[in-house]
């Protein structure tokens, strides 16, 4: 069925008044795709406001946990070849990891009390978030204390390196026991750990070689090349007075030069032409990254006993909240559309970054969308899930 070009052309109207004339976004780059035709196009705001430099369509942007999905899409890409299988154990690829234990008490200060897991961690669990892992921001543990006072997953602390942050984890305990909760984490970092030594090529140059370059995607990496650095877009987040105030400025961002710490789970940059001939290719199946049921089992739910994020997680991630939504390998996934309370489809697959890009593809209706901005964190504003409202009001 077709789009209704005039909704789609309220959504300009909407955006601009809602968030870039209120100071809420800095700016807003929204791209549409039907049957691989170019439908809608939006590109508005400003690539550094108090300089008055608009976006334009080439313009660079952050796309942090939007990584997660191209690094999952490598993993598979050496499955497929027989190099690894997602029920292997983390440790046969990690030896170090063979004896990880689980948190009961204690803290890196103090000395842990741990126990043993219920099983060992598998890939799977590594590509779904049920590792045992986490983030520094997540569940406000002493686990999580740890890796802050470490700097484990923070990609602009300047002394870690991926190698580094495999040692570290090593030696500290897991939040729960591999299978048993959701938590938003560093996994997709040891999934690009695992390219690397699995493929003998640094994570960098495997998507290069086998998804950039095949895709076009001569834009995307873990920074921005050398003389492009005048398109990259400045970071902001809110302030108290509804405003914005500037988090990561462009002409010092550490994206200008190559990173130390090659982030798998939130490296990369990249542009709206880049990342939607990523999206795309999932969507045709061409360029060929994977086979279609190696895809199809990446975008089917994958949380155990097949429940929600909400019945399953112990994250403060903001997705995690959404009924009818599970997660799938490298992607959550919509499972029953009108727990979300918003329109789609079963099996729409989609994923965003912490600056508050956002993309999806519907299979069901041979859709594909995109929505840049840099505004941190991701939750500060409703604005994905009213775009998908209102661009799903556009099917005929």
């Amino acid at each position: 069925m077709p789009l209704d070009r005039d909704r789609l052309q309220q959504i300009d109207g909407f955006l601009k008044a809602a968030y870039l004339d209120t100071g809420r976004l800095p700016c807003a780059l929204l791209r549409v795709m039907h049957k691989g035709e170019l439908v809608h196009e939006s590109i508005q705001g400003h690539a550094d406001v108090a300089a008055g430099r608009p976006i334009d369509r080439d313009t660079i942007f952050r796309i942090y946990s939007m990584t997660k999905p191209i690094v999952s899409i490598a993993l598979m890409m050496l499955v497929e070849e027989g190099r690894l299988q997602i029920d292997d154990p983390v440790h046969r690829y990690i030896p170090s990891w063979k004896n990880l234990r689980v948190y009961e008490g204690g803290t890196i200060k103090t000395g842990w009390k741990t126990g043993a897991p219920r099983r060992p961690m598998q890939v799977i669990d590594l590509l779904r978030h049920t590792a045992g892992l986490t983030y520094g921001f997540q569940l406000n543990t002493n686990v999580d204390a740890a890796y802050r006072r470490l700097g484990i997953g923070e990609i602009e602390k300047g002394d870690m390196t991926l190698e580094r942050m495999i040692e570290l984890l090593a030696e500290l305990p897991l939040e729960f026991s591999p299978g048993d909760w959701w938590n938003y984490s560093v996994a997709t970092d040891v999934v690009g750990w695992l390219v690397q030594v699995i493929s003998g090529m640094p994570l960098e140059e495997f998507l290069a070689k086998r998804i950039f370059r095949p895709l076009g995607m001569v834009e995307t990496g873990f920074h921005v090349r050398e003389g492009q650095g005048h398109r990259l877009a400045t970071c902001y987040q809110p302030n108290p007075k509804g405003g914005m105030t500037v988090q990561d400025q462009a002409e010092t961002s550490s994206f200008l030069k190559p990173p130390s710490f090659v982030s798998g789970g939130g490296g990369l940059v990249s542009t709206a032409d880049d990342y939607m001939r990523f999206a795309e290719a999932l969507r045709t199946g061409a360029p060929r990254l994977v086979g279609r049921k190696t895809l199809e089992l990446m975008t089917a739910n994958h949380l155990p006993g097949g429940k929600d994020l909400p019945q399953l997680s112990r994250s403060a991630f903001s997705e995690a909240a959404y009924e009818g939504v599970g997660f799938g390998l490298g992607f959550a996934t919509t499972t029953a559309v009108h727990k979300t309370m918003i329109a789609g489809n079963n099996g729409d697959y989609f994923w965003g970054g912490a600056a508050s890009t956002f993309f999806w593809v519907d299979p069901a209706e041979d859709l594909s969308v995109l929505f840049l901005t840099q505004l941190i964190p991701s939750s500060t504003w409703p604005v994905r899930r009213q775009l998908r409202s209102m661009i799903y009001s556009a099917v005929v």
